[in-house]
């Protein structure tokens, strides 16, 4: 017993030097790119939920609003772009999230508050609600807090159509 514990702990050391060492390589892709644009930005590295998660900040939010474009289609694009200078280092393929001036933060709360209110919809209804098409991040923030009101939910549909159903318990 005591061998699968230690080998238990081993694993999950070595899982999260992996995802240091794949935010290491994020930050270092970001700081060169913040160089090339001629950007400041400070990047800050944590581990979220089996994921590198990789920020970068700025005292000037404004400032890097050029990373996040509208409705976020240039962070999913760099998100992208990391992930593959990540996978290039590694040979694994990455789960890294990005965010930029607190835009995934913020997006975050609101995908909850909606996740939230639309379980409160089909608890007092009994009926099924469907969301508007969102991306896997958004989906997967909206499941996440339909699950924690104790209901469930599912996704329906073709990318980028796909989105998700909210259901009775």
């Amino acid at each position: 017993m005591t061998e699968g514990t230690t080998s238990t702990a081993a694993e999950g050391s070595d899982t999260l030097t992996r995802l240091e060492q794949e935010g290491e390589i994020a930050a270092d892709y970001l700081e060169g790119l913040l160089d090339i644009a001629d950007l400041d930005g400070d990047i800050d590295m944590d581990v979220e939920a089996d994921r590198a998660a990789v920020s970068i900040i700025s005292d000037s939010a404004r400032e890097l609003q050029k990373l996040v474009g509208r409705d976020g289609e240039v962070l999913e694009a760099l998100q992208e772009l990391t992930r593959l200078a990540v996978h290039r280092e590694t040979g694994d393929r990455s789960r890294l999230m990005l965010d930029i001036a607190g835009f995934r933060a913020k997006k975050r709360a609101v995908l909850a508050e909606l996740g939230a209110k639309a379980a409160d919809e089909v608890k007092k209804t009994g009926e099924p609600v469907k969301l508007e098409p969102m991306t896997p991040f958004e989906r997967k923030v909206v499941h996440d807090a339909v699950a924690a009101a104790g209901l469930r939910s599912e996704s329906e549909g073709e990318e980028p159509q796909r989105f998700v159903v909210v259901l009775p318990a």
